[in-house]
């Protein structure tokens, strides 16, 4: 027989096993969905990034353009993806953590999924911003805009699928 402690021990195991599958799959997700909406509005409409810069726009993020530069072509891209897809799933992970808390609140995904966009973009681009001087003029109201924008396009789909894969 099972005692109740095991039984709720292995509840919390497969709990947090469920919150890092889907909260990793979602963050993927959302790493899609940014993508999507930065290759639509920062590629095509707005003409501040070339398609071919999408992936290796991380590593001059986070390791300066120097370094992008120095890398080649397709190194700095699948280190990008690396660290732009590695980075989607942590805040996947962290959503779908936090998530059980607002769901027993009666909290709308997606409200919350709007807030964490904003929450996720200033954490990002502060740490950006201590990491180097190779990043855009965040103090210009379209970076800003876009930057917000973009987070919203990666967190809602996030949020959702959490919402709907999370027991």
């Amino acid at each position: 027989m099972t005692s109740d402690a095991t039984v709720a021990a292995g509840s919390v195991t497969s709990d947090r096993a469920a919150i890092l599958k889907i909260g990793a799959t979602a963050g993927l997700l959302g790493g899609v969905s940014i993508w999507i909406y930065e290759i639509v509005v920062w590629v095509n409409i707005q003409h501040i990034m070339v398609l071919s810069g999408l992936a290796q726009n991380a590593v001059g993020l986070v390791f300066g353009n120097a370094t992008k530069a120095s890398l080649g072509f397709g190194v700095a891209s699948v280190l990008g993806a690396a660290i732009h897809f590695g980075f989607a799933a942590a805040w996947g992970v962290l959503f779908a953590t936090i998530w059980p808390w607002f769901r027993q609140r009666g909290y709308e995904a997606t409200f919350v999924a709007l807030f964490y966009a904003v929450f996720a973009w200033i954490v990002m681009h502060g740490a950006i911003m201590v990491a180097g001087p190779d990043h855009p003029n965040y103090y210009d109201p379209s970076v800003i805009m876009s930057g917000f924008m973009s987070h919203v396009f990666f967190t809602v789909p996030m949020a959702l699928y959490i919402k709907r894969k999370l027991p």
